[in-house]
């Protein structure tokens, strides 16, 4: 297993892009360098929710500074997120391929509640651990993410369509801000925020943290116009509301504590925490200076120790809600991760660190989720509900990838070859698709000797003739199998061995 002893996390977020590099020292990760660049990439979505070529470059500028930073690390020790912009950008699968190209590793876009996952974990690592409950307020670009939790646990994560950003893009344009102006944007926040009011209230907590920039940028300029001493309090902001509404926008010459880049954006963020004081009847913040980017380091942290993935985790308790078949998932696992390893012998890698191998893992564990739906097609099932369910860990496209190879398990592969899979995949849906095929039974089986290639043109199989003839029905479904391959312009072939040859493998 590689050890990594630096990690660095990148932050894609809808007005800041942060790289974040750390050192891990016994468990904890200690800064090394960091590095912010304001883009403003939800202030590039048009109408249309396209983003515009100039938010485009800016952010393909900031990667560029980013992946200098960045040269000379292993992809393993370095992961890149994509917030809000990302997830609702219809281009934004363009725009990412040139971002990656530019930054020089992968760039995963996550789901909201993703993103409010990692945040809490960010936040519970910047603060004392305590046995309370804690609430967590971040407002970022595009998106407000609330989270309850304990230690380092969340209980509740809800991620709701409002940022500091697109609010002051869409209700003070051009700056401008009255009395009005602000009205609606805190009744359109409270509108949002009022559908979690009653599971938040009834989960309940102890002491409420706001986090990122907006929550920071404003503790500043409370402390430093003497409207709070720490923190952020409700009196506080309404009296830098008002102190907004009175000079009809945000000058910095005129806000002590306020900084230029961050005057633009300020509206809005002031709204939306203003808003969530009031709907869920909180006092005061605590501020906390841990954020998205140090919750992606240590939940890196988990992945490359192999301790704490939570993905892993994901998929276990997957396993317990669909009411999967342990033992016949055990034996799927164990036959597709062997022929998987027979066709990567003379291929140098780690195998702990392996991520094609650790992704056939959890499809060969998860692809029978869909049987607690249905028998008959239960592999689209499985694939249906791994694609659009919360999947902590999980970036969207790593539930893709993982559905997609579910979803290749039996049946016609035409319906994989439309969706444009990884090279690398076909390896894993083979795999998969012959333990599946083998396996059928549902018993413990004393496996034949089974020989297995792969070359650019397709897969080959060696089973011993006598097992073949024993087996009749995987026989048949093996002439099947060469079919479906062959549909998609691959071939497998089947070749049975002779006794002899079986034995003479066999002593080998």
């Amino acid at each position: 297993m590689a050890r990594h002893e630096t990690l660095a996390a990148v932050d894609l977020g809808s007005n800041s892009f942060h790289l974040q590099i750390g050192r891990v020292v016994d468990g904890q990760i200690y800064a090394l360098d960091s590095l912010r660049e304001v883009v403003r990439l939800g202030a590039g979505l048009t109408e249309e929710k396209r983003l515009d070529r100039a938010s485009q470059a800016r952010a393909l500028e900031a990667l560029r500074k980013f992946g200098e930073r960045l040269r000379g690390l292993p992809k393993e020790a370095v992961r890149a997120v994509g917030t809000n912009a990302l997830r609702v950008a219809k281009n934004a699968p363009q725009f990412m391929r040139e971002a990656r190209q530019v930054l020089g590793f992968p760039i995963e876009v996550i789901a909201g509640r993703e993103e409010a996952r990692l945040i809490y974990l960010g936040v519970a690592h910047s603060l004392p651990i305590a046995a309370h409950r804690r609430l967590v307020i971040d407002v970022g670009g595009g998106s407000t993410e609330f989270i309850i939790g304990t230690g380092y646990e969340p209980q509740l994560t809800e991620s709701l369509y409002m940022g500091c950003v697109s609010y002051s893009l869409k209700y003070f344009p051009e700056g401008r801000i009255d009395k009005g102006r602000m009205k609606r944007a805190e009744l359109a926040a409270r509108q949002e925020i009022s559908g979690i009011v009653r599971a938040y209230r009834g989960t309940g907590w102890e002491e409420a943290v706001g986090s990122s920039g907006t929550a920071r940028s404003i503790e500043a300029i409370l402390r430093e116009n003497g409207f709070s001493g720490e923190g952020i309090t409700r009196e506080g902001l309404e009296r830098l509301r008002g102190l907004l509404i009175k000079h009809e926008r945000v000058d910095p010459d005129r806000i002590a504590g306020l900084r230029a880049n961050r005057a633009p954006v300020l509206p809005g963020g002031v709204a939306i925490l203003g808003a969530a004081l009031d709907e869920l009847d909180i006092e005061s913040l605590r501020v906390s200076d841990g954020a998205l980017r140090h919750g992606v380091l240590y939940d890196l942290l988990g992945r490359v120790q192999h301790h704490g993935d939570m993905r892993e985790a994901t998929v276990v308790q997957f396993m317990r809600r669909y009411h999967v078949d342990p033992p016949q998932a055990e034996r799927v696992r164990a036959l597709a991760l062997a022929i998987y390893d027979a066709l990567m012998v003379g291929v140098e890698r780690d195998r702990d660190d392996d991520p094609d191998r650790i992704m056939l893992d959890w499809a060969a564990r998860l692809g029978e989720i869909g049987l607690s739906i249905a028998h008959a097609q239960y592999h689209k099932h499985s694939a249906y509900v791994i694609s659009n369910a919360d999947m902590p860990g999980f970036s969207r496209m790593e539930q893709q990838r993982l559905a997609r190879i579910v979803l290749a398990q039996r049946g016609k592969l035409e319906k994989v070859d439309d969706t444009g899979p990884e090279s690398s995949d076909w390896s894993l849906v083979f795999a998969l698709r012959l333990a599946s095929l083998i396996l059928r039974r549902r018993v413990d089986l004393k496996l034949p000797l089974l020989r297995v290639a792969a070359d650019a043109s397709g897969f080959s199989l060696e089973l011993p003739q006598a097992w073949l003839e024993e087996n009749p029905l995987t026989a048949t479904a093996l002439e099947s199998e060469a079919d479906y391959w062959k549909a998609v312009g691959m071939k497998l072939t089947v070749n049975g061995l002779s006794d002899k040859k079986v034995a003479v493998l066999s002593r080998g």
